[in-house]
């Protein structure tokens, strides 16, 4: 077999006059005269035109070896298009590697494909100059990941794939023991037991680009099997950790844009919630909430005798027509609203809206000043409570502004000092913001103490922080728990009881009878790192072999029933569907 001597996408100009071979597939042939054709080869590094003997049977897709002279193209023929579009290769001899079916889709692209069949033809996929590119840049910004922990002195340690089942917010995917028959390990959902473990064990500094499975339902940023970025620190707090991200997070956007994207703003939860309605807040753009509440604190207005008014502007926006307005109301109550206002502003500052008869001149024009509202502009208003406001504001302000994933560069926030519980379940228990071993803030731990009321505990702030990026939810870290008697006082304001957390974490909790250090760490998403860097709305594009939307994976028909023989061997029995 010929041996290649060249990429085709790297010959240059000063290789005219070389005998080079190079190998790839067909992307098109086109036929020149009576005796000649052009053949369009193209590998990794990109294609370049070839000029062969017609008479070869070759068609798109077929694996060639061409061997033949560089020489420089016509001057008409040039194609500004291709990095090798001033080249050619002439006078070349042609090897059949492989011949080729007709592929169920164009490999150029330029036809869009149904996603299931790229999936289900996944290794024709691949050689797409979209998937290259995509997969290239992943595994350069691994690279730069791995160089900018490594820099910081970290440690790379492997952890186990097969664990004990633990409560961490999502279903877990079990794997049943054939030595143990009717016990089952775990796909870990994160490594997040066995890094604190490393931090007791001396390590002082662990890394993992960890491999993490979670049965959730499947979207743009999700897929049941992701890759993370896992990191922990020992005697530090979150700026340290905080520190230590922003290195490798920025070493990695320099790898695929050549720029560091500089100091990463800090913000907390609560001023995330207040302006931009969304604790992974899009900073690329403005339509900040603004605060409305004592505007309309004397009203006679019903809808607005609520604990909370926010709105948005939209500069010129008074345009929008009444079928878009009723669209944005019913969205907004699909989201949990009970209705949504809108004031229009006239050409001659006239207010328009069909709640304006029930507002006061005074309210009008104190609600037109916070807004800052002038002529053209539209006014967006919810009254409800604070939480469920800020909510339905969030989503709207995304629905109205949202830019698409590549546009307006890069805009790396922390978001900090997160609630540590959300809620209060019908049990009168908190319900956890993050994982049970979140360290409370230092100011608030008096309010985790036995006579605490509900909302004191909705009060207490968490030492954990996410990393946002345009509007996507990065990662997350905490500053841990390290002793042993604050962990099992969250343990019980969750319900969890010393021997139900002695058997779900007792390995964690013995292990800090020994001297556990104070430590805190990260984790953040790689899939969704690539897919904003490369510029692509959906994690799949990022990943080499995905899972449609539908969690099943039409490459392989996984997933598929096993046979009677291995269900016998693990002690299983399947039952019909339930009814």
């Amino acid at each position: 077999m010929t041996i290649r001597t060249d990429y085709c996408g790297r010959l240059s100009v000063d290789d005219i006059g070389k005998t080079v071979t190079v190998c790839g597939w067909v992307s098109k042939r086109r036929e020149h005269g009576e005796f000649l054709a052009f053949v369009d080869l193209r590998d990794r590094t990109g294609m370049i035109q070839c000029v062969v003997d017609h008479a070869h049977d070759i068609r798109s897709e077929y694996v060639l070896a061409i061997t033949g002279t560089v020489r420089e193209r016509p001057a008409e023929t040039v194609n500004e298009e291709l990095s090798t579009g001033s080249i050619e290769i002439g006078d070349a001899t042609v090897e059949v590697l492989s011949q080729a079916e007709p592929p169920p889709f164009q490999i150029s692209g330029r036809v869009e494909v149904d996603e299931t069949i790229r999936i289900r033809h996944r290794y024709l996929d691949l050689r797409t100059g979209r998937m290259q590119r995509n997969l290239r840049s992943r595994a350069l910004i691994n690279s730069a990941i791995r160089r900018a922990m490594d820099a910081q002195e970290f440690v790379e340690v492997e952890t186990p794939m097969l664990i004990a089942s633990t409560p961490e917010g999502a279903r877990d995917f079990v794997v049943p023991s054939r030595l143990t028959p009717g016990s089952f390990y775990a796909l870990p959902q994160s490594p997040q037991l066995f890094k604190q473990l490393c931090m007791v064990g001396g390590i002082d500094r662990y890394y993992q680009i960890a491999r993490c499975m979670r049965d959730e339902d499947l979207r743009a940023d999700r897929q049941f099997e992701f890759t993370q970025l896992d990191m922990e620190m020992s005697f530090v707090d979150g700026q340290d950790v905080r520190a230590v991200v922003s290195e490798a997070v920025s070493e990695a956007a320099e790898s695929i844009t050549g720029e560091r994207p500089g100091l990463i703003p800090e913000m907390s939860w609560l001023e995330a919630m207040n302006r931009f309605g969304s604790d992974k807040p899009d900073i690329r753009f403005g339509l900040e909430l603004v605060e409305l509440t004592d505007v309309f604190a004397n009203t006679d207005f019903n809808a607005f005798k609520a604990a909370c008014i926010k709105g948005i502007k939209v500069e010129g926006g008074s345009e929008i027509g009444r079928n878009q307005l009723d669209q944005l109301t019913d969205k907004a109550k699909s989201w949990g609203a009970k209705g949504l206002v809108w004031v229009k502003v006239g050409e001659s500052g006239e207010v328009n809206s069909p709640v304006a008869k029930f507002m006061s001149e005074e309210e009008i024009s104190n609600l037109l000043a916070a807004m800052g509202a002038v002529a053209g502009d539209i006014c967006y208003l919810i009254a409800d409570d604070w939480r469920q406001t800020v909510h339905v504001l969030g989503l709207l302000r995304l629905e109205l502004g949202k830019p698409p994933v590549n546009e307006g560069g890069f805009h790396f926030l922390w978001v900090v000092d997160f609630p540590l519980f959300e809620d209060i379940d019908g049990e009168g228990n908190p319900v956890p913001a993050h994982h049970p071993f979140t360290m409370p803030h230092e100011d608030d731990l008096e309010l985790l103490s036995g006579t605490a009321e509900p909302n004191d505990l909705l009060r207490v702030r968490s030492q954990a922080y996410d990393l946002v990026l345009n509007g996507w939810e990065l990662g997350s870290g905490s500053v841990r728990i390290h002793r042993r008697e604050i962990q099992q006082q969250i343990f019980g304001l969750l319900g969890i009881s010393e021997e139900e957390s002695q058997q779900k974490f007792g390995f964690l909790m013995d292990a800090f009878r020994y001297g556990a250090p104070p430590h805190a760490g990260f984790a953040f998403g790689i899939d969704r790192l690539v897919a904003l860097l490369v510029g692509e709305e959906n994690i799949r594009e990022v990943i080499a072999f995905p899972k449609s939307q539908s969690g099943t994976d039409p490459l392989t028909e996984a997933p598929t029933p096993i046979d009677q023989t291995q269900l016998d061997e693990l002690g299983l029995r399947v039952l019909p569907p339930a009814t």
